[in-house]
């Protein structure tokens, strides 16, 4: 496997106010996930992402790339023993897959992320 880019995901202060500002900057389209607090950004080609309120109410606004892995759990393990910080320890997204959220030793953060049909 090559682990790219699979997923970028916003975390804004202002879902409703982000959504309009890139649906209309690129022409995306946006979809609401029914029970959850996220829309899904559908871009065409390339990598998507997601949008939600920034879980980290402190921090600036930021978008959070998501790399694919075989083993989301194995390479969790792998980055901290590497020097890495977990930030969100595996969980699981019912029916889509499972994802953490590391900090590298540099302090730049990124996600894992394997989805459900590779466990």
């Amino acid at each position: 496997m090559a682990n790219p880019f699979v997923h970028i995901e916003l975390h804004t202060k202002d879902v409703e106010k982000s959504k309009k500002f890139y649906a209309n900057m690129f022409d995306w389209n946006m979809e609401e996930i029914t029970g959850m607090e996220y829309t899904i950004i559908k871009v065409g080609e390339g990598t998507g992402g997601g949008m939600m309120k920034n879980p980290m109410p402190g921090d600036p606004d930021n978008w959070l790339p998501y790399i694919l892995v075989d083993d989301v759990a194995v390479s969790t393990k792998k980055a901290k023993s590497l020097g890495a910080v977990i930030a969100k320890d595996v969980t699981e997204v019912p029916d889509m897959g499972w994802f953490s959220v590391i900090i590298d030793p540099t302090g730049a953060a990124f996600g894992l992320w394997q989805p459900k049909a590779m466990k």
